[in-house]
């Protein structure tokens, strides 16, 4: 990326966006123990611990992943407990919208309950990331179509003070090249933008593709974030 980094202050609400979710606008999906808080595992896989995890906060979070794996996110690696079954950790960059436009598309259409099993095969053909199969209720979802069949889409995950997340944001590979995830992320940063709020995303840092894709789009980067995957206890 060659553009200039964002200016934002050091400590902001997207330091923790899991956090900052699930205690405001997601907290009815929340399961919590002491200190932490993770998603309902059929909504999502992400889960909240403090920076500094006592050994108290594993307990909690290990009795919120039994048979349910989880996701953290953090600026820094956790040092994890031993009694974990796996753990596995995957570098990411925070990027915010700062010269984005937000344009309607016409052929983007609201998804739904009852395009899920669509919308789950897409993502699992796709990898975009953890998507459930409730994860859909988290925000506005949208998708365009070709002839009946789902080929692309875009959603909104975590919603903080001021900010929403996009996310899934795929294409078929038989429709690759053709701009169509570009036009949902202005939709969707358009219909964000509507509600007096700013529009951010993560995306791995080998995805270099992605990232230099969201740079020319007018994100920018914040900061480098570490998604920590714990296995079910």
């Amino acid at each position: 990326m060659t553009a200039a980094p964002a200016r934002l202050p050091d400590e902001h609400v997207l330091d923790d966006p899991i956090g900052a979710s699930l205690n405001g606008f997601h907290a009815g999906f929340a399961r919590v123990r002491g200190r932490v808080r993770r998603f309902e595992p059929d909504v999502s896989k992400f889960m909240s611990i403090p920076p500094d995890p006592t050994d108290d906060d594993w307990a909690s979070a290990a009795s919120l992943a039994v048979s349910a794996p989880a996701i953290l996110f953090s600026a820094e690696r956790y040092t994890v407990p031993e009694y974990w079954p796996a753990v596995n950790t995957l570098d990411l960059v925070q990027m915010v919208a700062q010269h984005v436009s937000g344009v309607g598309d016409p052929d983007a259409v609201d998804l739904g309950d009852a395009d899920v099993p669509e919308v789950l095969a897409l993502t699992s053909a796709t990898k975009p990331g953890p998507f459930e199969i409730r994860t859909i209720e988290l925000g506005t979802y949208v998708g365009i179509r070709d002839r009946g069949e789902l080929v692309a889409m875009a959603g909104e995950r975590m919603h903080v003070p001021g900010w929403t997340e996009i996310s899934a944001i795929c294409t078929a590979h038989s429709h690759r090249g053709r701009g169509l995830a570009v036009r949902l992320i202005h939709t969707l940063v358009g219909q964000i933008e509507a509600r007096g709020e700013e529009a951010f995303l993560h995306a791995a840092i080998t995805n270099t593709s992605a990232i230099d894709l969201y740079d020319r789009l007018g994100f920018r980067e914040r900061r480098r974030l570490v998604a920590t995957g714990l296995s079910a206890i």
